[in-house]
């Protein structure tokens, strides 16, 4: 086919959209406002760590099948690491008690009957609760639909649903968590298992899929911010970008991968997400000990999730609105002193460190901001939305992003 699909944004969900459309043997041009690729989710090099670091710790789980297509499509399986079973250590700092949470790989849930596989402090019907959350009702927050207190909810479902939907748990949306439950433990531990890309994430996702793209005959250009969306009667007929105009082919089609504030401000009445939450990370410049878990869980601290690295321990911190006016450093004293706590480090002299505060990481998983999540398809014949702030039917994660780009070039191609 002749026709030219331009994708505007190369973070995961442009990319994986024009890797899909490329595969599949159309003509693909891609577009970004920034420098670089991968948005929200990429690598870069801090001088004042001297090192690499991604601008936000991400975790991959193994029943994530459209991040693994991804990753397969581009050549990078390899670069996604984990246990060859699924195994989550955790700490409580107020107590300093640790345990290994070893769910089975098949979905008959026998591990919650063993003592050394589950939370300790709570028994095996406690789980059972979090079972409502597969059948909520739209609409329904998770504080309306479990029971949110108690060790269990304390030392897993509260930092779990923290993590994926990056809003506190009692006012987020439960059938968002009902479907992270679905695709995750509900499935099994074979669905679970933990993928980190320790070499980063742009060595994993993002510089692989574009000299994918660039083999299919796509070079994205960069410093390209998308100004104007001229519309006549039921199509897109032009792009108007800061130093050059793209009029539109007969055939031809757009996808937008933009944030949701840019896609509102370019395509007339958009009903997108309005509310966003926070995440912070901080890294340190420190060889993690030996026996070191790649993802540690910590319960009563201000850290939530300590990730390590070959060159580094990072820590994420999700509905961190509350620390983004915070003195950075400050904040790294703090962690660190957990950090060190954690992995039998010193608590001083602090090490090398770095602060990351990604205002607006991802929108509030709310069930007011789910109703606004537009679906792929728009009102005009030949514009296509893509981003994990669309309604993928998960919350904003990488494995959403990826969903949102190849829904968009499925439905492409399908006319």
């Amino acid at each position: 086919m002749s026709e030219t699909i331009h994708v505007v944004g190369a973070g995961l969900a442009g990319l994986a959209c024009a890797l899909r459309l490329a595969d599949a043997g159309r003509r693909v041009a891609l577009y970004e406002a920034a420098r670089m690729a991968g948005g929200r989710c990429r690598s870069y090099f801090d001088p004042s760590l001297g090192l690499t670091i991604d601008n936000g710790n991400h975790l991959l789980l193994s029943g994530n099948k459209a991040a693994r297509d991804y990753a397969k499509r581009i050549g990078a399986s390899d670069a996604l690491v984990g246990p060859d079973e699924c195994a989550f250590d955790f700490l409580d700092a107020r107590t300093g008690e640790r345990w290994r949470l070893r769910p089975n790989a098949s979905r008959v849930p026998w591990w919650i009957f063993v003592a050394n596989r589950r939370v300790p402090g709570a028994g095996p019907l406690a789980y059972l609760d979090a079972g409502r959350l597969l059948f909520a009702k739209d609409g329904a927050t998770i504080g309306e639909t479990m029971r949110c207190k108690g060790p269990l909810w304390e030392r897993l479902w509260r930092p779990v649903l923290l993590s994926a939907l990056n809003t506190e748990p009692e006012e987020a949306s439960a059938k968002l968590a009902g479907a992270v439950l679905r695709e995750t433990l509900a499935a099994g531990g074979a669905a679970c298992r933990p993928m980190v890309a320790k070499g980063g994430l742009g060595d994993a996702l993002i510089e692989p899929a574009l000299r994918t793209l660039r083999t299919r005959g796509v070079e994205p250009r960069f410093g390209a911010r998308l100004r104007e969306i001229v519309f006549e009667a039921s199509r897109v007929a032009a792009l108007h970008f800061g130093d050059r105009d793209v009029t539109l082919e007969q055939g031809d089609a757009v996808v937008l991968a933009a944030p949701p504030w840019i896609a509102q401000e370019l395509i007339p009445g958009l009903v997108a997400p309005d509310d966003f939450r926070a995440i912070v990370n901080a890294h340190f410049k420190i060889l993690p000990p030996p026996d070191q878990p790649l993802l540690l869980g910590m319960i009563g601290t201000l850290t939530e999730w300590l990730f390590s690295f070959d060159d580094r321990l990072s820590v994420t911190i999700s509905g961190a609105d509350r620390l983004i006016d915070d003195a950075r450093e400050a904040l790294a004293t703090k962690i660190w002193a957990e950090v060190a706590a954690a992995t039998g480090r010193p608590a001083g002299p602090l090490p090398p460190w770095q602060i990351v505060k990604e205002k607006r990481a991802t929108f509030a998983a709310t069930p007011a901001q789910e109703k606004r999540r537009p679906d792929a398809k728009t009102a005009w014949d030949n514009l296509w939305l893509a981003g994990d702030w669309t309604n993928t039917g998960l919350p904003a994660t990488i494995e959403g992003s990826i969903r949102s780009g190849y829904r968009a070039a499925d439905l492409i191609g399908a006319l």
